[in-house]
């Protein structure tokens, strides 16, 4: 490589790596738009979670084709990128294969990702059949119809493309390695199980040629890992990174305990609490804004329901194992991740077009994407926490706008108004008097 290689490559990492972390300030910026909740309890546990979640993939298998299959994509993309620590300093330096030193362990690490570069291609092959042929229900929902079903299958093309090009860049080394005399800087060094079946391609090729492709495959490659990284931002496939966070973070408390709301908690024991002087109470700030109760918009939701957002892979295992859904209610737990990544994201762009502050758009969460008809149609039974695969919990989101929806609108369902009446008034769900409740006995 001459410097003006280096150079170029240098220009290449910094625009990719810069405009990288940029969005990754974005993605923090609007995660902490949210507001605060304490997640920095239990320590150990949220060690646990992520071990087994985030990187054992303990919940994947529970559907063990999509299961096995995600493993086998999920370890290549983490093994085979290892290789991006070597690229990255021959490409600054100008060396090859600098590594090679290692001997005998480098011809593993070679030998094994190229297993694993097969294997990532016919996992993908499965994943876009699965997707695209056989139309599995959960992927031909109309929450993916647009932009994120492309998305899916533009991921798994991005995969077909880097395995391709990381094969076909050591099946050109190999050929220049094998040059009688030796050729340029191709050491001989790597063992090359799956690439050894592709270099015969390469037969009858000049070796200025061979050279010539060899570094384009290089070039292509790790420009395409530099654009995937950056894709990443925009995708489904932000849960690579989020992934991790987002299980340690996740709620700990059992399954079906929600929270009570602090000003209304603080209220009910001042009400019971018959030595309490009201007039004691702390001063009001007659200026502060209100506290609202439950959410309408993004801002009102917590920042870990926010990073739960943008953590959700889509994947549907949420909205098949929910029975309002399988019943042909219009709720779709997935539907309301994306819903809120979508709204976050359209508050973000504001923030960025108004120079970092919120202009009022006259849009929220609730009605511009999530109607009333979705939030009351869950029986919150907990199907689309206990099955999602990363530990995402839409529950918490529509029980946070159904609490807006009754606390600050009074706009529940006349059912549930009628049992919140009944209970104000006859002290249970049901429309008799007090005294009236045992007379079932006598007939």
């Amino acid at each position: 490589m001459s410097y003006l290689d280096n150079i170029l490559f240098a220009i290449l990492l910094v625009i990719g790596f810069g405009y990288f972390f940029n969005s990754v300030k974005k993605i923090r910026r609007n995660i902490n738009l949210g507001t605060d909740v304490n997640r920095s309890d239990n320590p150990k546990a949220r060690w646990t979670n992520m071990a087994m979640i985030a990187l054992g993939q303990s919940k994947m298998v529970k559907r063990p084709i999509a299961g096995v299959l995600h493993i086998v994509v999920y370890i290549g993309f983490v093994i085979i990128n290892i290789e991006l620590l070597e690229i990255i300093i021959d490409g600054l330096f100008g060396t090859h294969r600098v590594f090679a030193f290692l001997g005998t362990t480098y011809d593993v690490l070679i030998a094994s990702f190229e297993i694993l570069a097969l294997l990532v291609l016919v996992a993908v092959a499965s994943f876009w059949i699965r997707r695209n042929i056989i139309k599995l229900k959960r992927f031909a929902n109309p929450d993916l119809n647009g932009a994120p079903k492309n998305d899916a299958n533009y991921i798994l093309y991005f995969e077909v493309v880097l395995m391709t090009l990381f094969l076909l860049m050591n099946a050109s080394d190999l050929h220049l390695q094998h040059v009688p005399g030796g050729f340029s800087h191709f050491i001989k060094a790597g063992s090359f199980p799956i690439s050894q079946f592709i270099e015969p391609l390469f037969n009858g090729m000049s070796n200025e040629l061979v050279m010539l492709l060899s570094e384009i495959f290089w070039w292509l490659h790790i420009t395409g890992i530099l654009i995937f990284m950056n894709y990443l931002y925009f995708s489904k496939h932000l849960h690579i990174l989020l992934a991790f966070p987002n299980t340690y973070f996740a709620n700990l408390n059992p399954q079906g305990q929600f929270d009570n709301l602090e000003s209304v908690t603080k209220e009910v024991k001042l009400m019971m609490d018959p030595n309490a002087d009201p007039f004691a109470a702390a001063p009001v700030d007659e200026n502060a804004v209100p506290s609202k109760f439950g959410a309408s918009d993004v801002q009102d939701l917590n920042w870990v329901q926010l990073l739960n957002a943008y953590t959700c892979t889509e994947c549907g295992r949420c909205t098949s194992s929910c029975p309002a859904n399988i019943t042909g209610k219009k709720l779709s737990p997935r539907k309301i991740m994306m819903d809120t990544r979508d709204r976050l994201e359209e508050v973000g762009r504001n923030i960025d077009a108004n120079k970092g502050i919120f202009i009022p758009d006259n849009k929220t969460l609730l009605n511009d994407y999530i109607t009333p008809e979705e939030l009351w149609a869950c029986t919150s039974c907990n199907a689309c926490v206990e099955e999602c695969p990363v530990n995402i919990s839409p529950l918490s989101i529509i029980m946070d706008m159904r609490r807006y929806l009754v606390m600050e609108q009074s706009a529940a369902p006349m059912p549930i108004n009628a049992m919140m009446t009944n209970i104000e008034n006859n002290g249970a769900p049901w429309q008799y008097n007090q005294q009236d409740r045992l007379n079932w006995k006598n007939e």
